[in-house]
């Protein structure tokens, strides 16, 4: 399985999904009008890749800004992964990455925390 890779310009997140390591990230800002579109070839391509049993998948989200739009896409993403670990497929970690002063970004990763079953280690940095 090849590696996905799509930079990242205005508007638009970089996505760097490596198949050979499970290290799977996304990074920058997201407020696409059109999400469903545009993330469309990330689900299929992570689609394929969580067909693979006993995978180590890390998830890593460093997000400085997403609308809602595609505060739903990455809901559907997690899901994906949480059914993929429920269903003993593989193991997954998450990692949200937030500036150490950005209470919002920081609440955005406890909310997905609680909206499903994974752990997500939430995770401040600084520049």
């Amino acid at each position: 399985m090849e590696d996905f890779y799509n930079p990242p310009d205005h508007f638009i997140p970089e996505i760097r999904f490596k198949a050979d390591t499970g290290e799977l990230s996304i990074s920058g800002e997201s407020f696409h009008e059109y999400s469903v579109e545009f993330y469309q070839p990330v689900f299929d391509w992570l689609y394929e890749f969580l067909q693979i049993p006993n995978q180590k998948v890390t998830m890593n989200f460093k997000m400085t800004y997403f609308n809602t739009n595609t505060s739903r896409r990455f809901l559907e993403i997690f899901d994906l992964l949480e059914d993929y670990q429920r269903n003993n497929h593989g193991q997954v970690t998450v990692n949200w990455y937030y500036k150490a002063h950005d209470v919002d970004m920081k609440e955005s990763g406890e909310e997905y925390m609680a909206d499903t079953n994974l752990v997500i280690n939430l995770i401040p940095y600084t520049n």
